[in-house]
């Protein structure tokens, strides 16, 4: 006889992109109760089903995790404020990964991540807390991910790459082995970066340039 599978309770935060992406990857794991936005516009029985919750939900549903996937390439370098604002633990942030990631078992991931449809991971990749990788992204061996970074769709982080803190790696974008990219830097959609890319900068092209020092 088939066996009762327990679901786990879980709140998206906020209503956006990246959240209504992130319905399709719970899978059978999670019982999805609502997402949680702050624009009163959002609030509400949305014509989809599902509702919209201000941050009460918090406390009214104290048994549910959060997954947390706010940002964009307007607010990346703002994601851990955002985040740390909901004022909750880091044993209440939920991953969730799509049933269809291929992820190595010798890859470590963080808390309060993302990975979307297609993505692979392989062998001593780390990806940190808080990151959230669109679909079809491939982090090669020995490559690390840094807390508060979003990955785009398509993106190639080659072995031994490695991105900073609340960076945003533009889909269809590649990173070559050995290559880092400082803190709270952006690299714009399709771009082959070959060098590595120091903090606060926005870089863009085939081969990548700097077109902005923030």
């Amino acid at each position: 006889m088939p066996q009762n599978i327990s679901r786990q309770d879980i709140l998206i935060f906020p209503f956006n992109g990246n959240g209504l992406e992130a319905l399709d990857c719970l899978g059978t794991h999670f019982n999805f109760i609502g997402f949680i936005d702050d624009t009163p516009e959002k609030q509400g029985t949305h014509p989809a089903g599902f509702i919209v919750f201000d941050r009460k939900a918090l406390t009214d549903f104290p048994g549910a995790i959060v997954l947390a996937v706010p940002g964009s390439p307007q607010n990346y370098a703002s994601r851990e404020k955002i985040i740390a604002s909901l004022g909750i633990s880091e044993d209440r942030f939920a991953t969730v990964i799509h049933p269809s990631a291929n992820i190595s078992p010798r890859a470590t991931i963080g808390k309060n991540v993302l990975i979307m449809a297609g993505t692979v991971i392989c062998g001593n990749a780390v990806i940190g807390n808080h990151v959230c990788i669109l679909p079809n992204s491939v982090i090669h061996h020995d490559s690390e991910v840094g807390t508060y970074t979003l990955v785009g769709s398509g993106v190639v982080l080659t072995g031994y790459s490695k991105t900073g803190i609340c960076c945003y790696i533009g889909s269809k974008s590649s990173i070559s082995n050995f290559v880092e990219i400082g803190n709270y830097s952006l690299i714009g959609i399709g771009s082959n970066v070959l060098n590595s890319v120091p903090e606060n900068s926005i870089y863009a092209g085939n081969p990548a340039r700097q077109i902005l020092k923030k």
